[in-house]
């Protein structure tokens, strides 16, 4: 193959950029079941160990905590040395998890199985899977950041489905077994497909200047992201968590619980397209803000309507309403922020929408501890995504409005 021929398959939005989305996206919906498994079985730990709804929480509050610290590490350690090495140890790590969470005796073993390995190492799957797909496109690269997203929401809407099918009969030790050997046996040799490094791509993408200028440092921005971001996804966490929950309350039972996650987190991945070819023509500012927008009203409708179909409906616009916002937040930082940072400061901005969603699934077990509630839940979850709207029409303000394009730096 000619030197000619072999830059043009390596470029910006070529041919291997295309058949390394596809490898991502597998592997992401493979190892996102490390964020969604606890959230169905929530029910059966709590039953198991008696505890109350906030303690049986807990596993997934860790879960997000060893997910946050993960993005922050794995993104930079992608930044150094390519994807690869920290996929190959982050899958270990995360089915590693799941053998040891199955053998927990307490619920605070559990937790801490959850937030050290699997939390830990599904972090891989998204903030600097992310980050390393963005170095692969120029021209497309809101879409392709969205499809790689996409790999967590369409674990979240796979995942619950199949753990609900043979939780009756081998119960939640049983399932995460099952889980970590699955995870183990598919990600490793995926992980060793991705070996390539951005930095072989042409036109010299990695070591390329911020394509726009908001007026801010990069560390100003990204606090601004990191308030944002936390504010959007403690409200994002409500009925994402407590979903399945909320349902067993209503007497509707878990199995139609975790049929309203699936037909919320399928919602999120139409979101998650359509946002992503928004971005590319409105930017990653404008596309967060409607989200933030409709995710706010789609939270309102949980408080009047608790009837079953309505339920379905309203996590199905829940989902179309939230699906695109956290990816777009790694769109803002290649849009304002050096590439060659990206792999870390997208981590440390989707350390804080982890942060926020392992804040609000905690803080909504305690509401409904204190309230025998989950109508006040919702109405917290507003609160905070008022906080979102604020920041994020400010860096509207910033950036020229809805009518203007990202400015050149």
């Amino acid at each position: 193959m000619s030197d000619m021929s072999l830059s043009d398959r390596y470029a910006p939005d070529g041919a291997y950029a295309w058949m390394r989305l596809g490898i991502s996206l597998f592997f992401a919906t493979v190892g996102g079941a490390g964020m969604w498994a606890v959230v169905v079985v929530l029910p059966q730990v709590q039953a198991e160990f008696d505890v109350d709804r906030s303690v049986a929480s807990l596993p997934y509050t860790m879960t997000m905590l060893g997910f946050a610290v993960g993005n922050v590490l794995s993104g930079r350690a992608i930044d150094r040395m390519g994807f690869m090495v920290p996929a190959l140890v982050s899958s270990a790590v995360l089915g590693l998890g799941f053998i040891l969470a199955a053998l927990a005796p307490s619920v605070s073993l559990l937790a801490a199985a959850q937030g050290l390995f699997i939390g830990l190492g599904s972090s891989i799957t998204f903030g600097p899977l992310i980050a390393d797909i963005s170095h692969w496109f120029s021209r497309r690269r809101g879409i392709a950041v969205a499809v790689a997203a996409c790999g967590n929401y369409m674990a979240g809407a796979l995942w619950p489905l199949i753990i609900q099918h043979f939780l009756p009969d081998h119960g939640w030790r049983g399932v995460y077994l099952g889980i970590g050997v699955t995870c183990l046996a598919i990600m490793i040799p995926l992980s060793l497909m991705l070996s390539r490094r951005p930095g072989h791509i042409g036109a010299g993408v990695v070591n390329s200047r911020p394509v726009a200028d908001l007026g801010l440092s990069p560390r100003a921005l990204q606090a601004l992201l990191v308030v944002a971001g936390l504010g959007c996804c403690v409200a994002m966490s409500m009925p994402q968590v407590h979903i399945v929950a909320y349902c067993m309350d209503l007497g509707y039972g878990p199995a139609r619980g975790a049929e309203m996650l699936s037909v919320m987190l399928a919602a999120g991945i139409v979101s998650r397209l359509a946002s992503g070819a928004l971005a590319d023509r409105i930017g990653g500012i404008r596309t967060i803000l409607i989200g933030s927008v409709l995710q706010g009203l789609s939270l309102l409708f949980y408080v009047p309507f608790d009837g079953l179909t309505s339920l379905y409906v309203v996590s199905a616009m829940f989902g179309l309403a939230q699906g695109g916002i956290v990816p777009c937040y790694a769109i803002v930082v290649r849009e304002y922020m050096p590439a060659r940072e990206a792999g870390a400061r997208v981590g440390v901005v989707i350390m804080a929408t982890i942060l926020g969603m392992a804040l609000g699934g905690w803080l909504s077990g305690a509401i409904y501890d204190w309230t025998g509630s989950y109508a006040a839940a919702f109405l917290n979850g507003i609160a905070w995504n008022i906080l979102n709207v604020s920041v994020m029409t400010w860096l509207l303000f910033r950036a020229g409005g809805f009518g203007a394009r990202p400015r050149p730096a």
